[in-house]
């Protein structure tokens, strides 16, 4: 944050309180600054930033927690000048719709108390080891990060992220002689299913590839928990320059750091007791922070009511010329689809026992967030391997509503033909494995013959669509109606149907 002079910490925050004009920012007391560090964490990230140093520095305002988190940055671009020059503190700027109202807040985090580089500074990062009030670490180094490298770990630093951590667990346990109290509960958010179970497999592998000591292994296994965890808040971090711009002009400061998040934040954890006692920051917000023996089911209900709704509607909405999701939910039309399309079909077809009702409330936060005029998620995007996304997304709703249901669910087959008509001779760039198949196909086969050959293959599906009754002669009629009438009229034509029924089956 820019300021006249380079004042203490201390200082600093007095000069952002005296210079936002917000009464919507939320100034943290100065006594937050002299916590103690309980928490290691690899990654500079907007994600990070904005969800668990978030949830960690809303304990701390509440006297919860009472830590802060120093980080390391595990890769070679960038630097920490910009931490160092605002001290580690950052504006989190909350934008967006909850609850069908708008929300519109910021606040100053002093989660962060250093930033350490990896390449730099390693070992600064292998100190932190011997700090008898650590307790966590958490990670986000993308997808990529928790990958198996045959490395030796002894380098300074080793080259991927796991062998990072097993050196500093190996730093760990050695400066406690292996004391079992010292162990850490480590809680990845990289987008991996099943990360905590990935990690802590690679971690062990690694040791023994670097032939550690027996009884350090055996500390790793008893001593540290890794947890499963699903992350869900959309942090694009920076916002546009214009965005931005209005941000700082309202803050009454600049602010290198600044991050945009919604309002809808969840962090569910895979523990038990023992683990959320250590994990205490979630006492801040019960509702967001869930740590439970099995979080299968939050990452069930986003996979389908989110990202399955985004996959069913991104072909759609594309080729009725929508090109942001916030643009499709501005349309009546495009919005009614993508609500019914979510709670009437996909909801009851979530191959998931939910408790009542949490599909329902959950949609409707998800509609919120489609909502969003804060984010510019563009269709296109959502697109990018678009035949995966169906395979991986999709056909276990379309299987699981033929187990309950024997008519063809139409919004479905409205979103398969869509997808299908999608490769149909594209003026945009397609990033899927199956596009140039797909337009290949468009230029020898009758749409009914492409229908059908598609649907039934079981390579990329896994299972004979065509084998779905009445499901294939759905999609073709609605793959005739876009090459005949175009997208926004099948759109336009399925909603009134769909309001004529409504009326029908009202009662007088």
């Amino acid at each position: 944050m820019e300021t006249t002079r380079s004042p203490g910490r201390k200082e600093k925050l007095k000069d952002m309180n005296h210079l936002s004009k917000s009464l919507l920012t939320e100034l943290p007391e100065s006594a937050l600054l002299s916590l103690p560090e309980k928490v290691l964490q690899f990654g500079t990230g907007a994600l990070l930033r904005g969800l668990p140093d978030f949830f960690i520095d809303k304990a701390n305002r509440q006297g919860i927690f009472n830590g802060r988190i120093v980080v390391v940055k595990s890769t070679s671009s960038g630097d920490v000048a910009a931490f160092e020059k605002q001290d580690n503190l950052y504006t989190i700027a909350v934008r967006g719709i909850e609850n069908g109202e708008p929300v519109s807040q910021n606040l100053i985090s002093t989660a962060i108390s250093r930033v350490l580089s990896a390449q730099q500074q390693w070992q600064d990062v292998l100190a932190c080891a011997a700090n008898p009030a650590l307790e966590i670490v958490i990670s986000n180094t993308t997808e990529v990060g928790i990958q198996l490298v045959r490395e030796n770990i002894r380098q300074e630093p080793p080259a991927s992220f796991p062998g990072k951590l097993l050196a500093f667990l190996l730093a760990r346990y050695r400066a406690f002689h292996g004391d079992v109290s010292k162990g850490l509960v480590i809680v990845p958010t990289e987008l991996v299913t099943d990360n905590g179970d990935l990690l802590e497999s690679i971690i062990l592998e690694l040791a023994h590839l670097n032939k550690l000591e027996y009884n350090f292994i055996e500390w790793l296994e008893n001593a540290c928990t890794f947890c499963n965890s699903l992350a869900d808040r959309i942090v694009p971090g920076m916002p546009a320059a214009d965005k931005a711009a209005e941000i700082f002009s309202e803050l009454g400061y600049h602010d290198d750091l600044l991050i945009m998040t919604e309002p809808y934040c969840l962090w569910a954890i895979q523990g038990d007791e023992k683990t959320a006692a250590v994990l205490s920051f979630r006492e801040a917000a019960l509702e967001s922070v869930i740590i439970e023996p099995d979080i299968d089911r939050f990452r069930e209900r986003k996979l389908r009511l989110l990202n399955g709704t985004h996959t069913l509607s991104c072909g759609l909405a594309h080729l009725s010329g929508f090109t942001t999701v916030h643009d499709a939910m501005e349309s009546a039309e495009m919005e009614a689809f993508i609500r019914n399309l979510m709670l009437e079909e996909i909801a009851p077809a979530i191959p998931y026992p939910l408790p009542p009702g949490d599909a329902t409330t959950f949609g409707l936060q998800v509609l919120d967030r489609f909502r969003n005029p804060f984010f510019q998620h563009k269709w296109l995007s959502i697109t990018v391997q678009y035949s995966a996304k169906m395979r991986m997304r999709i056909v276990p709703l379309l299987l699981e509503h033929y187990r309950k249901k024997t008519e063809p669910p139409q919004r479905m087959a409205l979103g398969f033909a869509a997808y299908l008509c999608f490769f149909r001779q594209p003026t945009w760039q397609i990033q899927d494995e199956q596009a140039d198949r797909l337009t290949q196909k468009w230029e020898t086969e009758t749409p009914e013959n492409l229908t059908r050959e598609v649907l039934s293959n079981t390579e990329l599906w896994d299972s004979d669509l065509n084998e779905l009754p009445g499901f294939t002669g759905a999609v073709t009629e609605f793959v005739n109606a876009i090459l005949e009438k175009g997208a926004r009229q099948v759109l336009h034509d399925l909603i009134q149907l769909n309001e004529t029924e409504h009326i029908t089956n009202t009662p007088a």
